[in-house]
């Protein structure tokens, strides 16, 4: 895939550092219908982590649900379902069940905005997004025959190529890095991942041709299958994925002995070393500029890549070249790959 490089979480590493220093972008264009009727909000749309978020009592209320506030808590109830969530945490309580969100509500404003989506479908709706009208479909079943936009079609021409691990492959590792392009251009922030129904699309690294994602936990030997759900830049939707098997016995990677060490400070041109497992491909990626928060995040302008590989003692090394900010960051991926397999990312944030 052209352009198209492997630094997996790479978005992770950058939504960390980024958080403290960049507010929420206020998402002036992004149009909300709900059963037909667009939205009118007293403030606008926010966007972070990739994600609509909107202000709490105006959806709550629009989906039918009284919504009660009090010292960081959200408790609504409406349509014969309960939603219980606090700000600053991605834990949820849906009808008494505890869940997670990949994002948290938080306050912006004096206004407490919550993600769209995440409560819509939580009060029973339907929800979708045309990437070409930046437009947020919502439908609920008190809708009646109300008409409304119709919502993007399925894409079931759609379909992933050059996967890796290769499907129905077994592979040495229990951290095995995924990759895989798309057939056609797709709408990255609407792209999911998820591997055994875990969702790991916080650490996804993408762009409108393909993906790359080092799961941030080990994988039981046996069969494991990778779920990619999203939308076309033709505003299709679109539900595919793959399965491999990990063996028995698969001996993991490491990353251990970085100089400099993790939040030291650096100045645009270093070396960066470090040990792994002997003849390990290490592939680096470092950035020096400000980038976009949250998930999902491609590298371009600003960032170094490189390669290299580790002696027999397992020690590497790589010249580190970019235009870092000086009382900025500089956030470095590294990933590694063992002869056989064993994969390992690491993300490192020094001082500039």
């Amino acid at each position: 895939m052209q352009g198209f490089r492997r630094p997996a979480g790479f978005a992770a590493a950058a939504a960390i550092a980024a958080a403290a220093t960049i507010g929420p972008i206020f998402a002036a264009n992004v149009t909300v219908v709900v059963n037909g009727q667009v939205m009118a909000f007293d403030q606008p749309p926010v966007m972070r982590s990739s994600r609509v978020f909107v202000p709490m009592r105006a959806i709550f209320e629009r989906l039918g649900s009284t919504v009660v506030y009090a010292n960081g808590n959200i408790n609504a109830q409406g349509n014969g379902r309960s939603v219980h969530l606090s700000i600053g945490s991605t834990n949820v309580m849906i009808d008494g069940q505890n869940s997670t969100m990949d994002v948290a509500p938080f306050t912006v404003a004096g206004r407490t905005e919550v993600p769209l989506r995440f409560v819509a479908q939580a009060l029973g709706a339907n929800v979708n997004w045309n990437a070409n009208t930046s437009t947020v479909y919502i439908s609920t079943s008190a809708g009646g025959n109300q008409s409304y936009t119709p919502q993007p079609a399925s894409n079931a021409s759609f379909h992933l190529n050059a996967v890796s691990p290769a499907s129905g492959a077994t592979v040495n590792t229990t951290a095995p890095a995924l990759h895989a392009t798309f057939s056609e251009a797709v709408n990255r922030d609407s792209l999911h991942v998820s591997i055994d129904g875990r969702d790991v699309t916080s650490a996804v690294y993408a762009n409108a041709n393909g993906f790359d994602v080092t799961p941030n936990f080990e994988l039981v030997p046996g069969t494991h299958k990778v779920a990619v759900t999203g939308t076309t830049s033709a505003g299709a939707t679109f539900s595919t994925g793959w399965s491999f098997r990990t063996s028995a016995g698969a001996t993991p990677n490491t990353i251990m002995n970085l100089s400099p060490a993790p939040g030291a400070h650096v100045s645009g041109q270093f070396t960066l070393r470090g040990r792994t497992r002997p003849g390990s491909a290490v592939h680096i990626v470092a950035s020096g500029a400000a980038s976009a928060f949250g998930g999902l995040l491609q590298v371009g302008t600003g960032t170094f890549q490189t390669d290299t590989t580790a002696d027999a003692s397992g020690n590497f090394s790589a010249p580190i070249s970019l235009n870092a900010v000086s009382g900025g960051q500089v956030r470095v991926i590294i990933t590694s790959t063992a002869p056989d397999g064993a994969s390992i990312e690491r993300s490192v944030v020094y001082s500039s």
